[in-house]
């Protein structure tokens, strides 16, 4: 069998069995080389080559947490809580529960659209804003799997039909010139089709786009309408809740957040925005009488150390699987199995490239290998250029969508389970793959066939 394919299953298989992701990813990994007949060396050697790729990240998810861990002793954690709950009242109605489940949602999704254009943080804003209103998230009996499907959607759609921020590097920087690199532009120089633009492939990606929103309505209004219980008291252990509030502490907390904001704009870095906003706080924003700053820091680490750690993993493993040249070679396959059926050729490329992008984790890494074979094969079995688009941008974004190496996954497993009663597979994974990859390749077919 394909070394990728028995990875990927691998990885996926022993995920769903609890082991933990870390392990399921080295086990994969050299099974994958081994597979392919690396050797245990050049495995090990591809595998820890991958590993450098994920240090950035994981520092900053682990100065995040400590951001975030030094803001809930400010006060201004609590301050948000107990505005929203003042809402519902003493004796809140069914009325006023529904109507602040609505504010909350519409809040969380709006940031998670923002963090991609708008002010372009990506997941940074998780792990800051998401613990804080588990207590409001408790009394409102919202269930977390919601709240990681609105999260996950806000993060992958936003950037795959809106050509601004993350959305213009995706569809500009990676996946049109990635097309035009492998045999589009030969059809411009040609005059064989007109010249492409960023508005071209926001225009196929809408259809893809829209099928997430159809699995986002599903897993509000079916899934997961009914209340669902969690501990209060693992909650406010987590996110201890001040008797008395400190004006001057909560003005350094702004202060502190809107730092963090503009340098990690100005850098460009989630690393810098955070130890500048964690700086700020330890000077003058936490309750040193609560919390010193050197426990702030490493609760907050010890909070993100398994995303990280998941992180650094997903980096070599993917590089393993590179590694292995049977991505190719599985892509090449598809063509031998299904002749001259468009219909079959369209729905095999999106679950050939389910199974690669699940395996790397991201989209924007995705492209660039699949790209190389996906523009060929699909010019060869006369698809549209908007299909094609359509074809390759679906393919990558499936893996963003339920892998359990993604950042869209693990970004809001970090913020949901800071009280330890969110599962990163159960709650997450499953949640997000069942409503998003089931309807990106549904709609991702159905874009290939009318465009």
């Amino acid at each position: 069998m394909n070394a990728v394919i028995v990875a990927v299953v691998l990885m996926l298989a022993l995920s769903l069995a609890r082991v933990n992701v870390v392990i399921a990813l080295i086990i994969s990994a050299m099974v994958a080389g081994l597979t392919a007949g690396m050797g245990i060396n050049e495995t090990i050697s591809a595998f820890n080559t991958g590993l450098g790729g994920g240090a950035e990240v994981a520092l900053a998810y682990a100065l995040l947490g400590a951001f975030a861990v030094a803001l809930a002793h400010t006060g201004i954690t609590d301050l948000l809580a107990r505005t929203i709950i003042q809402r519902l009242g003493k004796t809140p109605d069914a009325k006023a529960i529904i109507k602040v489940r609505i504010m909350l949602l519409m809040a969380i999704l709006a940031m998670a659209v923002m963090s991609q254009n708008l002010v372009p943080v990506h997941i940074a804003f998780i792990p800051i804003l998401i613990p804080p209103l588990l207590h409001v998230m408790e009394s409102l009996k919202l269930d977390r799997r919601l709240v990681a499907c609105l999260i996950t959607f806000g993060l992958v759609t936003t950037y795959m039909a809106v050509p601004l921020g993350f959305g213009l590097i995706f569809q500009e920087g990676l996946l049109l010139q990635n097309l035009l690199g492998n045999g589009l532009q030969e059809l411009v120089d040609n005059n064989t089709i007109a010249p492409l633009h960023v508005n071209d492939v926001a225009s196929a990606m809408t259809i893809p786009a829209l099928g997430m929103f159809i699995g986002l309505l599903i897993a509000i209004f079916v899934s997961y309408r009914k209340p669902r219980e969690y501990s209060v008291d693992k909650t406010l252990a987590a996110e201890p809740e001040h008797t008395e509030l400190n004006p001057r502490r909560i003005a350094v907390a702004f202060a502190a957040i809107a730092l963090a904001l503009l340098v990690q704009l100005w850098t460009s870095s989630m690393i810098f925005g955070a130890l500048v906003g964690f700086v700020v706080l330890s000077i003058g924003g936490i309750d040193k009488a609560e919390i010193s700053a050197q426990d702030a820091f490493t609760r907050g680490v010890h909070m993100m150390a398994n995303i990280g750690f998941i992180m650094i993993a997903a980096k070599g493993f993917a590089e393993v699987v590179k590694s292995t040249g049977e991505v190719s070679m599985l892509v090449e396959s598809v063509q031998g199995m299904i002749g001259d059926n468009m219909a079959l050729a369209a729905l095999l490329m999106l679950v050939v490239g389910l199974v690669i992008t699940m395996g790397i984790g991201s989209s924007f890494s995705t492209i660039p290998i699949i790209a190389t074979i996906y523009v060929p094969l699909g010019l060869s079995f006369g698809f549209s250029v908007a299909a094609i688009i359509a074809l390759v941008g679906t393919a990558a974004a499936l893996g963003d969508a339920g892998s359990p190496a993604s950042d869209s996954t693990l970004g809001p497993t970090s913020g949901l389970n800071a009280d330890g009663q969110h599962d990163h597979i159960r709650d997450t994974v499953i949640p997000t793959f069942i409503h998003f990859n089931l309807p990106l390749i549904g709609f991702g077919w159905i874009a290939a066939m009318v465009l």
